[in-house]
């Protein structure tokens, strides 16, 4: 397992001040690269299957997932959200921005938020 395999590198004493500035998730993708030479699959096939694994899919339904799958798509949802993240020592950081929505279209009413009579 190579998640189990990163976790151990990295909290292993000896690597550990070695290991302090990588993310568990490249030692997993380091791992699984190995995994996949070992298989007999070319650097290119490796790459291939790691880019796969870490793409979300919008349309998956997480509830149906285990708890060690739904932790994996959390970490990489985790992982993208800081690579996009806007900080204020970013160059490119703006504070307070505002932005126009288009009011033209209809607005759809959705029916988790019309009160019934029943409820009331």
């Amino acid at each position: 397992d190579c998640s189990r395999a990163a976790e151990q590198l990295k909290n292993n004493p000896r690597h550990k001040a070695y290991l302090e500035g990588v993310s568990l998730r490249q030692l997993e993708k380091f791992y699984g690269l190995l995994k996949g030479h070992l298989g007999g699959q070319s650097l290119a096939e490796s790459l291939e299957q790691i880019r796969q694994e870490e793409t979300i899919d919008p349309e998956e339904d997480m509830n149906k997932l285990d708890d060690k799958e739904l932790a994996k798509r959390k970490s990489i949802m985790d992982e993208l959200f800081e690579k996009n993240r806007k900080k204020k020592d970013d160059p490119d950081f703006v504070y307070n921005v505002e932005v126009e929505f288009p009011q033209d279209e209809q607005l759809e009413s959705c029916g988790w938020d019309v009160e019934s009579d029943e409820e009331i």
